[in-house]
């Protein structure tokens, strides 16, 4: 687990290594097969002309994995994708960054890549909601629009020159994250779905799935609210508004507590799992501040591992039939009759009893019949 040290007791500490035991062992024979480390020879066909791509080497004509990661083939191109690694941005991906600089016409992001992302002023909304050309005017009212430390949530538009991102903000959707926590997990936890906005009517909370491993847990706040302008009467009443609830706080915080814990076993953080560890807690009567305990992780993982097993065993098809029947046991009385032991001829007994032990099979499956019927027709 990264980033947190707990102090488990030994029987924490087996039952941990337990529940991850069984997770691994559930993991697909296939991805199992196609894990490679650093040096680890790749199979391939020399005869298919193939490509090396990324994380691949030639060395003494066999393909060697310079990468720890999963060997992927496309056509003829073999490659490695690694497991780890840092947030690779796509056009169209949902993220959430910090501002960390504001220079003319935009705003420089943190967004957990290798360089800064720049969402330019003409990229997004106007506080008003009007389209019109941007002026010197709105040039320097930027600060009251976003200011340093302000988490912003955007869309990647696509690559500069020099490499760094192209943000845009001009949906409602987008733009300033106000009263939740900003969390931070390793980007290939978080995977790309349709949806990454989630609107958890119950608890009344926002939960922004960000691909670059930024993940906002906030109170909810309508769609249109962030454009409406607030003049100078209507701010005592705006902060009377923006007060958040001491239950929607409650429900924050546990949320958030429920991505750290996921983020420390190193399980993919989906809405789905999210959720179910939250109310995991609260069906356990577990505080949030002992969420962070070391018992509710082992707890957390070994449920993952039944949850895994039971959707395993759901895809297989594995049913299973309990039948309850009355059962006759005889026993020989006497260990020393001779008809215990002995030779026996198979013909013999077949013309003598065959058809006693055919009926008497005929009636078992006539039972089965009756206490599991099977559409189609006889057994």
């Amino acid at each position: 687990m990264k980033d947190r040290h707990l102090s488990l007791n030994q029987t924490q500490r087996v039952r941990l290594e337990a529940a991850l035991h069984e997770l691994q062992s559930l993991a697909p024979a296939a991805a199992s097969a196609a894990a490679v480390t650093v040096a680890d020879t790749i199979p391939v066909n020399q005869e298919d002309n193939i490509l090396k791509g990324h994380g691949t080497s030639d060395q003494d004509g066999e393909v060697v994995a310079t990468l720890c990661g999963v060997v992927e083939r496309v056509n003829k191109l073999v490659y490695v994708r690694t497991l780890r690694a840092r947030y690779k941005p796509e056009v169209g991906d949902i993220i959430v960054g910090r501002v960390i600089e504001i220079a003319p016409k935009r705003w420089r992001l943190e967004i957990n890549f290798s360089q800064d992302a720049v969402l330019m002023l003409s990229s997004m909304n106007l506080p008003d909601g009007i389209q019109r050309r941007r002026t010197a005017v709105d040039e320097l009212n930027m600060r009251s629009i976003f200011e340093e430390n302000d988490v912003i949530c955007a869309e990647v538009r696509g690559f500069q020159h020099d490499g760094s991102l192209h943000l845009q903000a001009r949906s409602e959707k987008y733009g300033k994250l106000e009263r939740g926590q900003l969390l931070m997990v390793p980007p290939y936890l978080v995977k790309r779905k349709k949806q990454h906005f989630h609107h958890l009517e119950q608890y009344n909370v926002d939960l922004i799935l960000g691909c670059n491993g930024f993940i906002w847990v906030g109170e909810h706040v309508v769609v249109g609210e962030k454009t409406k302008p607030t003049g100078g009467q209507q701010r005592f009443s705006t902060e009377a508004e923006n007060f958040t609830p001491l239950e929607t706080r409650k429900h924050i915080c546990r949320l958030a507590n429920a991505v750290r814990v996921l983020s420390a076993l190193g399980f993919t953080s989906t809405v789905e799992l999210i959720i179910e560890t939250m109310e995991a807690s609260v069906s356990s009567n577990v505080e949030i501040n002992d969420m962070l305990g070391a018992e509710f992780y082992v707890q957390t993982a070994e449920r993952e591992a039944k949850r895994r097993a039971d959707l395993l065993r759901k895809k297989n098809g594995a049913r299973t039939l309990e039948i309850k029947c009355l059962v006759d046991a005889y026993v020989w009385s006497d260990a020393e009759d001779p008809n215990l032991y002995g030779e026996w001829d198979f013909e013999e007994w077949k013309k003598a009893h065959m058809k006693d032990f055919l009926a008497m099979t005929n009636g078992f499956m006539h039972e089965l019949e009756q206490l599991n019927p099977r559409p189609g027709g006889d057994l």
